[in-house]
């Protein structure tokens, strides 16, 4: 654990070192509803994963409110946000997963930098009150805003955690004494047990802006129960803000109402912060002082360190790999052990990330993957930005949606499995001689809207736009947050079938393309021609005609149009 000191803890004996097909590289931290641990995907980009506390796991009204408020979260989308990715509320140890961003939790960057300088503590909340407009859009209040759950990046500030303290809120736990949310940073009707609502997050960001940019809290320095009490009589007793910098005062003095309606909303409060700062909300050079754009940075480097060693470690053929999640897009590999499904290509050997996971622990029916609807903005990115989420073993030429387990003889023997084509029989005359289908048909994708799968099956050639995540007849798959290819496909320097062909063989992309790097034109662009085998066995050639930009936010994917051309390969 060199040089990871203080960001990262080595597991105990009595920690898990998998959950769910999630390799636990070791300990973030502890929160009121559970540990924190730093995984990866199959791409091998971090996550972090919270595994929840036993005492919630027990409690079944905990899992319907998870369950309900985790599908919530995975609608928001916007930036500064750091997105859930997967979970699972079913299964003896419920658990979540949301993108991992390198950056410094705010608490711990005044605790040991100091309150941050004026101007960046006005960006600083410029930027999650914008945060904070997108939960609210999307009909969730975080809740739980706190210093903890604002990480400072090296571009910008990322808040985690919206919305899932309210699955705590009719536990056993809570109704026996306990509350959810942190006592220093709750609003007043939280106090009160009024209702919460969108203005209780406004507030809560309110006292952040005061101890980011001065190190002191509004309501003084008592115990947490001392300073919850005074915020829940705020009304009787508004807190003295006389000793604030002038530039800082209006601005608590609107979030600090006693009264929700008098706060100021998210985009009015960005609004107002980002004049006060005199700087743009998304210039992020040289945002953070010195000694903090350090610390960021070497937390980066640690993370990295961690992530190369795992890859190291775990050289195995990717044949074990034994997927206790096997319907989640991070996970989808073929297995004995999976039920009969679609799934993507199994990861190459050198990049298989869990290959060794055992088989998951808890009982209950397993359900279809639900949406992972999030802007992928994670900061770290290692190598080519468009592989985020790649796959290196992508590219056997296999529809992921046909693949299936091998076939057992009633004594448990496995059936004799089909000889694979060789090279040469690839070459043969054959395979070389197709036949049109049809030529140039016009075909349109997206953009993918919240909530919504993209389908394109190009045999027919048909794009549905209200598919479903795994349709077998399906080659495209378009959500949020990535591009799907369900089969091998490649980028093709020319378009005649046999150069089509051959690029499929020789060069497929990665399995899966990133919000980002599609949004960056880094992935696709208009005049780059894709070439893949359908799942009919068809060859199939996408001349991309056009990228449509969505008409959204800057960070949005885009749409696409292009020409579909469809060969069949000649029977004589």
């Amino acid at each position: 654990m060199t040089g990871t000191e203080g960001v990262f803890r080595p597991l105990t004996s009595q920690e898990p070192r998998e959950l769910a097909g999630y390799r636990l590289l070791a300990r973030i931290g502890e929160g009121g509803m559970g540990s924190v641990y730093l995984s990866h995907t199959r791409g091998n980009q971090p996550v972090a994963l919270k595994m929840i506390r036993r005492e919630y796991a027990s409690d079944s009204e905990f899992r319907r409110r998870f369950q309900q408020e985790v599908q919530a979260a995975q609608q928001v989308r916007g930036y500064h946000l750091v997105p859930v990715v997967d979970h699972d509320a079913e299964g003896e140890q419920p658990w979540l997963a949301s993108a991992y961003v390198p950056g410094v939790p705010l608490d711990e960057a005044v605790d040991v930098h100091g309150p941050l300088p004026m101007a960046t503590a006005l960006q600083l909340v410029t930027c999650v009150a914008g945060a904070l407009d997108a939960v609210h859009a999307a009909g969730v209040v975080h809740r739980d805003l706190k210093p903890g759950n604002i990480l400072l990046g090296a571009d910008g500030p990322w808040v985690i955690d919206f919305g899932i303290a309210r699955a705590a809120e009719s536990t056993r736990l809570t109704r026996s004494g306990g509350f959810i949310g942190t006592p220093q940073f709750m609003s007043p009707e939280q106090g009160t047990g009024d209702e919460v609502t969108p203005a209780s997050d406004v507030f809560s960001l309110g006292l952040i802006a005061a101890v980011a940019a001065t190190g002191r809290h509004p309501y003084g320095s008592g115990g947490a129960l001392t300073v919850a009490t005074q915020i829940a009589n705020t009304a009787q007793r508004p807190p003295d803000l006389s000793g604030y910098p002038a530039v800082l005062r209006p601005l608590l003095e609107r979030c600090l109402a006693a009264a929700p309606a008098a706060r100021p909303t998210p985009a009015e409060l960005a609004e107002l912060c980002a004049r006060a700062s005199g700087r743009s909300s998304r210039d992020f050079d040289d945002w953070l002082p010195a000694p903090l754009a350090a610390a960021v940075a070497e937390r980066s480097r640690a993370v990295r360190r961690l992530l190369d060693q795992e890859v190291a470690e775990q050289h195995r053929p990717a044949a074990t790999y034994v997927p206790t999640r096997p319907g989640h897009p991070l996970h989808q590999a073929p297995t004995q052990s999976a039920p009969s499904r679609p799934s993507a290509p199994p990861p190459a050997a050198p990049r298989s990330e869990h290959a060794s996971a055992a088989p998951r622990g808890g009982p209950g029916k397993r359900r279809r993957t639900p949406l992972v609807i999030a802007a992928a903005v994670v900061a770290v990115a290692v190598g080519a930005a468009w592989s985020f989420y790649g796959d290196t073993g992508h590219g056997t030429g296999a529809k992921a949606g046909s693949r299936r387990t091998p076939a057992t003889s009633p004594g448990g023997q496995s059936a004799p499995k089909k000889k694979a084509p060789s090279a040469t029989a690839t070459k043969s005359p054959a395979a070389k001689r197709y036949e049109p289908l049809f030529k140039d048909r016009p075909l349109t994708i997206g953009p993918p809207g919240t909530g919504v799968a993209i389908t394109v099956d190009l045999d027919k050639p048909k794009v549905d736009p209200a598919g479903e995540i795994g349709d077998d007849a399906a080659e495209i798959q378009y959500i949020y947050q990535y591009l799907t290819f369900r089969t091998a496909t490649a980028k093709s320097p020319g378009t005649t079938p046999k150069v089509c062909r051959q690029a499929v063989d020789s060069a497929p992309l990665p399995s899966e393309l990133p919000n980002d790097a599609l949004d960056q034109g880094k992935a696709l662009k208009k005049g780059d021609v894709l070439c893949t085998v359908t799942s009919e066995g068809n060859l199939a050639m996408l001349r991309l005609t056009g990228v449509v930009d969505s008409g959204a936010t800057s960070f949005d994917p885009p749409g696409y149009t292009g020409l579909l051309t469809v060969w069949k390969k000649a029977t004589a």
